[in-house]
């Protein structure tokens, strides 16, 4: 399940990459899912997910909206790629992380074995914000920090570098949202992580 806002789900071609990558690859045994539907990316792929327009960590949390697409949904892996409004709207990284940290619980009660794949997100650099940058920066780095203490055996926590070689200039249209370069670039940071958790 991809769980995100705008940069998952509108269009979020990255996915479409990342799903022709894995059938390419012969991982077919796979089915993206979430309660919003594929949009427009040149071709046929799985497209169900949760990216949210405009979405903050803080909020979905907040507002236990991820309880409910679980229960509908029922994942066995999630990947996140969250905080990039909570950065934009200067959301402290201790807070966003403090969602985190209940976004996971509320997955491992959906699954106790639930496979997670939280990114570092990919840079931040829109009209008017010149400090969000920094701020993704630093929640970045919280990730890092934060995740070995959440992580366990039974459901592990994989942080997925897709910050790394992203340049915001060239891969985005508008300091945010990827370009199709863009997208090539995710689809490449979550394959090998995705891969092996289909596989593990």
């Amino acid at each position: 399940m991809p769980l995100g806002d705008s940069i998952t789900g509108n269009p979020g071609c990255w996915r479409a990459l990342l799903w022709k990558k894995l059938q390419d690859n012969g991982i077919k045994n796979t089915d993206f899912v979430g309660t919003q539907k594929a949009q427009g990316c040149g071709f046929d792929y799985d497209g169900e997910n949760e990216g949210h327009g405009g979405m903050l960590a803080a909020d979905i949390a907040s507002q236990n909206l991820l309880d409910g697409w679980l229960k509908e949904i029922k994942p066995d892996i999630v990947m996140m790629h969250l905080g990039t409004n909570d950065a934009w709207s200067n959301r402290r990284p201790e807070d966003t992380i403090q969602a985190f940290d209940k976004l996971v619980d509320q997955m491992r009660s959906s699954k106790d074995t639930m496979k997670i794949l939280v990114a570092q997100i990919i840079p931040l650099n829109p009209d008017g914000c010149p400090e969000c940058g920094r701020r993704v920066e630093t929640l970045n780095n919280a990730v890092v920090e934060w995740a070995p203490t959440k992580s366990n055996d039974k459901s592990p926590i994989t942080v997925v570098d897709c910050h790394k070689d992203f340049d915001v200039k060239s891969m985005t249209r508008d300091g945010v949202h990827p370009t199709d370069k863009g997208d090539e670039r995710l689809a490449n940071a979550w394959y090998e992580p995705l891969a092996k958790a289909i596989k593990g």
